[in-house]
């Protein structure tokens, strides 16, 4: 088991916001080995286009607790057994959010950086893809549900994994 998953917590779910340098120095704890650290911040964006037309006004993000933790952890082992990491921890908030709220943070630490950025950039790909969250958006419009989009599922293929939202 990767030495980090006892003394913290690999997956968190809240709905307050997250401090991304406690995270990191809570992650790295004085661990000698780290040579790298690499984050990724996803935040509440408007992705329907300029305008108050389209304009996303919140976003509203529901799981279910105790299933969506597992299917992160279960990412997190993925991610263990792929790359030679020191360290992962993804928080993800749920509840209403307002554009340019953090989303979602992943940070991994290695000894080396390339290891980090790969450890990242999969766990992102896989996360929104496969992380059972329901998205949302409040527009002028009205509310709508954000579906998945074929670009997430083609982010995941390339690291051999098949999506599940066909």
């Amino acid at each position: 088991m990767p030495s980090d998953a006892i003394s913290s917590p690999r997956v968190r779910i809240q709905p307050q916001p997250f401090d991304v340098a406690q995270e990191i120095a809570a992650l790295q704890a004085g661990d000698p080995r780290v040579g790298a650290v690499c984050t990724f911040v996803g935040t509440v964006r408007d992705r329907n286009g300029p305008g108050p037309a389209g304009s996303v006004q919140t976003m509203e993000l529901e799981h279910y607790p105790g299933m969506t933790e597992k299917a992160i952890e279960a990412m997190v082992d993925a991610a263990f057994a792929r790359f030679d990491i020191l360290g992962a921890r993804v928080v993800h908030r749920v509840g209403l959010l307002r554009p340019t709220d953090g989303v979602v943070l992943v940070v991994v630490t290695s000894a080396h950086r390339g290891q980090s950025f790969q450890a990242c950039e999969f766990l992102m790909d896989y996360l929104k893809t496969q992380a059972p969250f329901w998205k949302k958006e409040q527009t002028p419009e009205g509310a709508h549900w954000v579906d998945a989009r074929v670009s997430d599922d083609d982010a995941l293929a390339r690291w051999g994994i098949e999506a599940r939202n066909a």
